[in-house]
């Protein structure tokens, strides 16, 4: 039996900005199978902020100061020393996609917002992005739509994995609620 490969994904960005050159400090993406409920593998760096903004990453003070009022695991966790240089960031990155999924949508919490800065983070650095522009998709837009379905956190909150996996089996819940049992996937 072979590996599966999935056709969706849920990326999620911890940044220090909020323009499509924000400076990435983590990038979570967890894959996922729409039809079936289920995830698949999850994928997690830190970025090492300096090699970010030596790449054209922006810091914006307001985003900066947003970090400074949010819980201690979250920002211990993009604090701490270690992370990848961007390059070696977005090269994981792409390897991780190419041996995950086959022509995947990327979901995005936004749609200017963690897909286009991943993007932008690609051309800056000369390398092509791991998915096709058409097929960015906005679960933002999903969740106005369908206010009525409850979202549920699942790990640290504004940790990239967690937050990517939270808003994975949001996603699912919401467009594909027969996959659910008793609040489960199946």
């Amino acid at each position: 039996m072979g590996v599966k490969i999935y056709t969706n994904v849920m990326l999620d960005l911890e940044t220090m900005g909020n323009g499509p050159d924000a400076a990435i400090v983590a990038i979570g993406a967890i894959a996922f199978d729409l039809e079936a409920g289920e995830l698949g593998p999850g994928y997690y760096n830190r970025v090492d902020l300096e090699s970010a903004v030596q790449d054209g990453g922006v810091i914006d003070a307001s985003t900066v100061t947003w970090w400074l009022q949010q819980g201690d695991e979250a920002r211990q966790e993009i604090a701490r020393a270690g992370g990848l240089p961007i390059a070696v960031a977005l090269a994981s990155f792409a390897e991780w996609m190419g041996q995950t999924t086959i022509e995947a949508e990327v979901w995005g919490n936004g749609a200017s917002f963690d897909n286009v800065i991943l993007r932008s983070a690609y051309q800056r650095g000369g390398q092509p992005a791991p998915w096709a522009w058409w097929n960015d998709r906005c679960y933002r837009t999903v969740k106005a739509q369908r206010r009525h379905v409850p979202f549920e956190r699942i790990g640290t909150h504004h940790n990239a994995l967690s937050d990517a996996t939270s808003q994975a089996l949001h996603l699912i819940k919401m467009l594909r609620p027969s996959a659910f049992i008793s609040g489960e996937p199946r």
